[in-house]
């Protein structure tokens, strides 16, 4: 039985208590929060569960075998080492770190001790992204040509991090996922805040890779409306990914282009093709109860988890990148 500590009962915390809770072969033995009612409000849901204010009496518990940090981004790296120094197994609330730099440390911290760290990349166990990552492996849609994507709504507003950190976080972790970990050579991005806040709350960000792949990624905390809709293009065919639609979450359109070059310009034809639309079925199961028996197995097996911290330390490498490009009103930033 892997024994569970979780720091941080904010909004995250009680759903990763829950699931780990319910998880077959972990227990939730403590947790941590600076708050008392948030620790009385779990204690009494989970009465074998220990609450404690001080993150770091779950970090040296010889009892602990798996520490959960739900903290702030900015808490990250520092509890992280110190819970990996402390002979602990780790995942992280997205993102790993806000730095790369960071994130390179402890994945090397990691392996030196024979410890998992691991990104809850919550969005990569659902049976949407699942089965998006099945059609491309496959080779159903064709090789990638571009994923487009609007994560919109209006708030939360989080003074520690841009929209960029909160949202875009998301849909680069679903691209890198189904990619398989293609590298993008380059970032732009363009934001702005609307507060006296020095962080943007709409943000555009471009990727740019050595083939004709594209992916734009547009984020927003100010939005009347709620939109979390991807367009997925492949040289065979192209899927709508839409996260708000209750059941029908995927639609594949067998729909495409192929162009004659011609040897002269006038002459230049695009022909269309228009087929059927097909809406897969999809599953149903919870994704942040995925994300526990991923952690639970690269503990117990030594597995190399979905989202693993490899692709964490991908992800932060390009919001980082794509911070100083906004600061540089849209310069192309390389990714070497």
């Amino acid at each position: 039985m892997v024994k569970i500590g979780v720091i941080g009962l904010g909004y995250w915390g009680p759903n990763l208590v829950r699931n780990f809770n319910a998880a077959v072969g972990a227990e939730v033995v403590m947790v941590g929060d600076f708050e008392q009612e948030r620790l009385d409000k779990i204690c009494n849901q989970y009465p074998k569960v220990r609450g404690v204010k001080d993150g770091t009496e779950i970090i040296n518990s010889t009892e602990i075998d798996a520490v959960v940090l739900a903290t702030p981004i900015k808490t990250h790296y520092s509890l992280a080492k110190q819970a990996l120094n402390a002979g602990k197994h780790v995942l992280v609330e997205k993102p790993l770190t806000t730095s790369a730099e960071e994130g390179k440390e402890l994945i090397a911290l990691a392996e030196s001790k024979g410890k998992i760290i691991m990104v809850d990349h919550t969005f990569l166990y659902t049976g949407a992204v699942q089965k998006i990552k099945e059609l491309v492996e496959n080779g159903e849609i064709g090789d990638l040509q571009y994923f487009d994507s609007t994560r919109i709504n209006l708030g939360l507003f989080n003074p520690n991090w841009s929209v960029a950190w909160d949202l875009a976080v998301h849909d680069l972790s679903i691209f890198d996922y189904i990619s398989g970990g293609k590298q993008a050579v380059s970032v732009s991005a363009t934001g702005i805040s609307h507060t006296n806040l020095s962080i943007e709350d709409i943000s555009y960000i471009t990727l740019h890779f050595s083939d004709k792949t594209i992916v734009h990624i547009t984020s927003s905390w100010i939005s009347p409306v709620k939109i979390r809709s991807t367009l997925i293009g492949g040289t065979k065919k192209m899927v709508i990914y839409d996260d708000v639609e209750p059941t029908e979450k995927i639609k594949i359109y067998d729909s495409g282009f192929s162009v004659q070059d011609p040897e002269e310009m006038h002459k230049f034809l695009v022909d269309y093709r228009f087929g059927d639309i097909h809406i897969p079925k999809i599953a149903q199961t919870e994704a942040l109860m995925g994300v526990a028996n991923d952690f639970i197995s690269a503990i117990k097996n030594g597995t190399i988890p979905i989202s693993s911290a490899q692709t964490g330390l991908r992800v932060v490498a390009i919001l980082e990148a794509a911070e100083k490009s906004m600061k540089q009103k849209g310069a192309v930033i390389s990714l070497d």
